[in-house]
This record gives C-alpha cells, structure tokens and sequence, in this order.
C-alpha cells in the first residue's frame, strides 16, 4: 500500500483531487518531517479507514515512532480542542471565551518532535475539523518558529487534499 493505491481508489470524477495528492507529495517547501507529519495528522483528521491505512503505510518508513505518534496526537488533541473552542468561538456570549477550557492538553506542551512541526500538524488537523479560533492560534505559533506563509499555505494544501480523498471514500461507500 501507498500513496499510489490510495490515488488509484479515487475514482475520475474526483481525478484533481488524485492528482492533487500527487503533487503534494513531492511538495518541496516542508522539511519531510513537516511534509509526511502532515499528510498522517490530516488522515487522522480526516477519519477515513482507507485514507488513515493508505497514508500510515506510506508514511511509516518516512517518519520517526516519535514522529508517527505526535502525528496522531495531533489529530488527537485537536478533535477534542477545535469542538470546544470553536463553540466559544460561535456562541454569542464572549463569556465562555474567557473561562478556562479545564481539558487536558499536555501533548501540546511535550509531543516529542520539534514543538513547530506539531504545531503545524494541529493546523492542518483544525483547517479540516474548521476551526478559526484554533487555526489563528496555531497559525501565530509555526509563523514565530519561522516558517514562512508558503510553508503554512503547503500544510493547509495537504490538509485540503488529504481531506477530500476521505470524502469521496466516504461518499463512494455510502
């Protein structure tokens, strides 16, 4: 499995978004940590088997366990993070914005990669889960690190494409 397979299990009405994936893997701007992170954290996010699967796979030998773990907690974290504060967000009432979100949220602050990558990671994850509070936030954090607006725009690229091959798995299979 790879890549390749996931590409090939698009079917042709969906044909940009294969040849999006395509691209995107020889995507040059992101280190490869940066790069493959991405696209494992946005198969996460994306919550399709197939999508999840074909990527793990492609991933495995491109990424530290290290690595592949903060991936998935990104995807982690920020299924339980963009609900939340994109309901504070949403709600007319800025008072829950002010309150303590009381959530655990320790992989943040300690995810055994380099705290830019992760945070890149959870932007990509937030861009697909739609959360602006979130990707502000994350956002303002890999642009400090250093990188660059092309370098968030190659994630947010990832995150899209990565995003519609598990919407059309998905709508394939209903």
């Amino acid at each position: 499995m790879s890549l390749d397979t996931l590409r090939d299990a698009i079917p042709d009405f969906a044909k940009d978004i294969r040849l999006n994936l395509g691209t995107l893997a020889s995507e040059s701007l992101l280190t490869d940590q940066q790069k493959y992170g991405t696209f494992l954290a946005a198969a996460y996010g994306a919550r399709n088997p197939r999508v999840i699967s074909d990527i793990a796979q492609w991933t495995e030998d491109k990424l530290s366990p290290e690595a592949v773990n903060a991936a998935k907690a990104a995807a982690a974290i920020m299924a339980m993070n963009n609900v939340y504060y994109r309901a504070t967000h949403l709600m007319s009432s800025d008072e829950y914005q002010k309150m303590p979100a009381r959530l655990r949220m320790n992989v943040i602050a300690a995810p055994g990669v380099e705290k830019a990558d992760f945070e890149l990671w959870a932007l990509a994850v937030s861009a697909i889960n739609g959360c602006g509070m979130c990707l502000d936030s994350h956002e303002k954090v890999v642009r400090k690190a250093g990188l660059s607006a092309d370098q968030v725009q190659a994630a947010l690229r990832i995150a899209s494409a990565v995003s519609a091959a598990a919407a059309v798995l998905d709508a394939e299979a209903a």
